[in-house]
């Protein structure tokens, strides 16, 4: 087998028929070579597997920064701890059932002082007569000073137990998931520009050891400051390798099975948040959870170094031998024999973020598509942060929005398959459009229809949400996909920081946040029925096949063309 460029220039008829046979050329690698055989199986799971350290890091912060019930600390021993009609002898017993913005926790030391407990003060109470809840006389007020006793019933130890991230540091402990968000913003544009320019397996490499190493350092922070910036830079990583597995998955496997391959890296973001609630219920000291956490996927960076290059992105960069190599290997791997004796040759161009606005048309698709991005995470985070608190124990509750995950990208893929994929986004986006207006007119005492109706919403975004990425990598070009994806990904978090400000609006209305995601997932749904239908089509090399998508000629008129080009020829 041979990989030759082009032969030269020829009579004007033989070219345009070899231009066309080489348009088909990349995709028919997989037609020899296989969909989803052996090579491809054992690379996609095993980069699918360190996904799943995607999710743990993206969620990992629930149980870091959590925060339970506290009270200021007194000087002296407790001897007694009043709260309404319960007594104890210590604050421990009290503390699981103390609430936030309810009444103080009064106790007496052993010295007889008497204090009113709260959350960031207390109050020692002036010639008491007796112990008893209620008190009219003289108190002197004051702050905690940093001393404080935490409930450690749930949480035996999080960096707000350990740095005393509350009262007036609360807004440290706050600003803990916006900067990893931020982070996970910087990575995904960063990442995948570079993805597009120095190669994919480079990049799930660097990010893959940065997120063991970064990971592992986040628990040995020796401050806040420390914990925040590593979190930052893990969350590069993290967004990083997110964004380049998608193109890289997309990249070694068919149109055949492309669908199922893509949408199920979402399965595994899903199964790492499952993990997170499983490891933080069973261990409660946040730096020994976050070490699990981040050597659960450890064993993925024995092999990773093995990862080939993918053909696609090999011959945008011309590099004929090593694509001759690589599809020999898989041949050899797979236990088939390699018939491609030709493939197309192209020139390298050094593209930018510019370059996915290189026409009107590509403009058009560029802002629809970060539209859909933008919409799927607010919407996926409003629905999540708007719904009605499930109560009962935390842990389970994250590992059942885990879990509920995947039967929307079950759906999503079966749908994605049989009828396309804009065929599959728009009515996705128009039903969570018309969900959330159906919310707003819900009489208030139907509880159950209004929850009914908002999972109705959250799951229908969460299928356009999961899709969007392989569209993604289907619209845009092999030279410019990485950075397509990075770019969307980077609307995508945009949307994660806007979305709890959204949720705060219920405080203006309660509808509010339900109604500007109705109106936006409706107008973006219509705007989606404008791209073009990918299913079923090769994964295109240059800006201009890009851009021809959707505008191809019919298959009777195609090969018309052909008959007449090769009778010229």
């Amino acid at each position: 087998m041979v990989l030759t460029a082009p032969a030269a220039r020829r009579r004007t008829g033989s070219l345009d028929a070899r231009t066309h046979r080489h348009k088909m050329t990349v995709e028919r690698v997989f037609d020899e070579l296989g969909h989803f055989k052996r090579f491809q199986a054992c690379l996609y799971f095993a980069a699918v597997f360190q996904a799943v350290a995607c999710g743990i890091h993206y969620l990992a912060s629930v149980f870091l920064v959590d925060t339970p019930h506290f009270v200021c600390s007194v000087p002296g021993n407790i001897t007694d701890v009043l709260y309404y009609n319960l007594t104890a002898h210590s604050l421990e017993d009290i503390l699981p059932v103390f609430k936030s913005g309810t009444g103080p926790l009064v106790v007496k030391t052993a010295e007889g002082e008497q204090w009113e407990l709260s959350r960031c003060r207390c109050a020692l109470r002036i010639n008491p007569k007796g112990f008893s809840y209620e008190f009219d006389g003289n108190k002197t007020v004051k702050t905690c000073d940093g001393n404080f006793v935490y409930d450690h019933t749930e949480v035996y130890q999080s960096i707000v137990t350990d740095w005393d991230l509350v009262c007036e540091k609360e807004w440290l402990a706050k600003l803990c998931q916006p900067t990893f968000m931020l982070g996970v913003l910087v990575g995904a544009l960063v990442f995948g520009d570079t993805a597009d320019r120095i190669g994919r397996v480079k990049i799930l490499m660097f990010t893959s050891f940065c997120q063991f190493g970064l990971g592992v350092a986040v628990a040995f922070s020796g401050n806040y400051y420390v914990f925040v910036v590593l979190r930052f830079l893990l969350a590069m990583a993290s967004s990083g390798y997110l964004v380049v597995v998608f193109v890289y998955v997309t990249e070694f496997t068919g149109n055949k099975v492309r669908t199922w391959t893509s949408m199920h890296v979402h399965a595994a973001f899903a199964v790492g948040i499952m993990v997170v609630a499983l490891t933080g219920y069973l261990v409660r000291v946040w730096w020994i959870y976050q070490i699990i956490l981040s050597i659960c996927t450890s064993p993925f960076l024995l092999f990773c170094w093995k990862f080939p290059e993918t053909p696609f992105f090999l011959m945008a960069k011309r590099r004929y031998k090593d694509t001759q190599t690589l599809l020999e290997s898989i041949a050899h791997f797979n236990g088939l024999e390699c018939r491609l004796k030709e493939l197309p040759s192209q020139s390298e161009k050094k593209l930018s973020i510019l370059d996915l606005f290189c026409s009107v048309r590509m403009a058009g698709r560029t802002c629809t598509v970060w539209a859909i991005w933008f919409i799927g995470s607010l919407g996926y985070y409003v629905f999540s942060l708007g719904a009605v608190n499930l109560g009962g124990n935390q842990y389970f509750n994250l590992f059942i929005a885990g879990a509920v995950e995947l039967p929307s990208y079950l759906i999503g893929c079966l749908a994605m398959d049989r009828i396309g994929r804009k065929k599959t986004c728009a009515p996705a986006l128009l039903l969570a459009g018309v969900a959330c207006m159906l919310i707003i007119v819900v009489p208030a005492d139907i509880e159950v229809l209004a929850i009914a109706l908002s999972m109705t919403g959250k799951f229908a975004i969460a299928i356009a949400f999961g899709l969007i990425y392989l569209y993604t990598c289907e619209l845009y070009p092999t030279i410019i996909r990485t950075l397509a994806v990075g770019s969307g990904s980077m609307m995508c978090r945009v949307g994660s920081v806007v979305a709890p400000f959204c949720v705060y609006l219920a405080d203006v209305w309660v509808y509010l946040p339900q109604l500007i995601v109705g109106i936006l997932a409706f107008i973006i749904g219509v705007l989606a029925l404008l791209l073009p239908e990918t299913l079923g089509r090769p994964l295109t090399t240059t800006l201009e096949e890009a851009e021809a998508l959707g505008h191809e000629p019919s298959k009777k008129k195609d090969g018309l063309e052909m008959k007449q080009h090769e009778v010229k020829a």
